[in-house]
């Protein structure tokens, strides 16, 4: 069972998991994960029922970068791991779904274009499918296609995609959709359009995940259709088969609808069309570490992360150089005050390590600050590092407060 308390004035909030019946405290629990800002919580178990994830949101985002309120992943299983799972783009978080082998999920999170990203049951993630215009994931009942769709005030756009090689499979649209599910058969899928949610063109469409619309159907025009469903089996009914990437053969014209052309401002109207775009569109990408190099030529993208891990690490090297040199000067200063106060450990040398290399990594997002105070020009990696201050402080004070 997971138990969610809420903070009092200065305490965290935390949630807690217990082995049915025995609820006699906070000895007797499972797991513990404490955080601050959260007004609420959602609860995600995983179909194994090993691990449970909390999306911990606030109503009001107190920097007012959000409009949606705040929001943090959090992993706790009932071993006793608990984690919070690094997000590496800012903003809300849309949707969190566990792969139906209870092994990883899927969340899709930040500004749009959001991201979604595959994690392991250590955070780790496993694939990045880059960024898109999609507030949803849908994991087929044998967990291996995933959806991730763009519905409610997006235009309906799915991505297919096979997840044990992570290939794009098709990219079906189901405009005006409120409403979409996997056949138990993992191989159908319907979407529609619902009231209340939308009174005007209600209907329902059933889709093969290789993008072939197979039926389509309109409610009357004075009437409104409610609910769509189908019918439940048992699982294990439908045996899991082998992934196709052919589009199976459709009686129905393709739903593509006409693209959106982009407005143009009067002056611009008749000169030639340069690109201008509002964000730069992030590629897929295999977060897994790649056994055996080969002497392929490189792609642009794996140039362009190449470059950036290479920036990174000069970056790191200069911090640490930067690091040595300032406690050289500042070290007789500092240990004075410092040396009648013993080191703090939490008697787990697991936790004081951790401990110690987020204040590493906190230092070092202090030394970028003054930095790009001096007027110094920052890489794009050195700004998404000092965007995870406040995630590293968070994590710094659950440790420390040892819950």
């Amino acid at each position: 069972v997971a138990v969610y308390v809420p903070g009092s004035k200065g305490a965290p909030s935390f949630v807690r998991l217990y082995q049915y019946p025995n609820f006699g405290g906070p000895q007797s629990a499972l797991a513990n994960k404490s955080f601050f800002k959260a007004d609420k919580v959602t609860m995600l178990w995983n179909k194994k029922a090993t691990a449970v994830l909390v999306i911990a949101s606030t109503e009001v985002d107190k920097t007012g970068a959000s409009y949606y309120g705040e929001q943090t992943l959090h992993y706790i299983a009932t071993n006793g791991e608990s984690a919070v799972v690094q997000l590496p783009k800012n903003g809300p978080i849309y949707d969190v779904v566990w792969s139906p082998n209870s092994a990883e999920f899927c969340a899709v999170y930040g500004f749009m274009p959001a991201k979604a990203t595959v994690f392991n049951l250590k955070c780790d993630p496993v694939f990045d499918f880059g960024t898109g215009p999609r507030n949803a994931a849908y994991y087929s009942p044998h967990g291996h296609i995933l959806v991730l769709a763009g519905f409610g005030n997006l235009r309906g756009q799915m991505e297919v995609w096979d997840v044990k090689n992570y290939k794009l499979i098709s990219k079906p649209v189901a405009s005006d959709s409120t409403y979409f599910a996997w056949c138990p058969d993992g191989e159908h899928i319907v979407t529609a359009t619902c009231a209340p949610r939308l009174r005007v063109s209600n209907g329902y469409k059933i889709w093969h995940y290789t993008g072939s619309l197979l039926h389509s159907y309109e409610v009357p025009s004075n009437e409104e259709m409610w609910q769509v469903s189908w019918q439940p089996f048992v699982d294990g009914v439908f045996p899991a088969k082998a992934v196709k990437y052919q589009a199976v053969p459709s009686e129905l014209p393709s739903a593509e609808p006409k693209p959106a052309q982009a407005y143009r401002p009067p002056a611009l109207r008749n000169k030639p069309v340069t690109s201008s775009k509002l964000h730069e569109d992030e590629p897929p990408q295999n977060m897994k570490p790649q056994s055996g190099s080969s002497d392929k030529p490189l792609s642009k993208t794996a140039l362009k992360n190449q470059r950036k891990h290479e920036a990174k690490k000069a970056a790191k090297q200069e911090a640490k150089a930067d690091a040595n040199q300032e406690s050289t000067q500042s070290s007789a200063s500092q240990n004075a005050p410092r040396s009648s106060v013993p080191a703090v450990t939490s008697g787990d040398p697991e936790v004081d390590k951790k401990i110690k290399n987020l204040k590493k990594k906190l230092k070092a997002i202090e030394q970028l600050k003054e930095q790009a105070a001096a007027g110094k020009q920052l890489e794009k990696n050195q700004l998404e590092k000092i965007q995870k201050e406040t995630a590293l402080l968070q994590e710094l004070e659950d440790l420390e407060l040892g819950l």
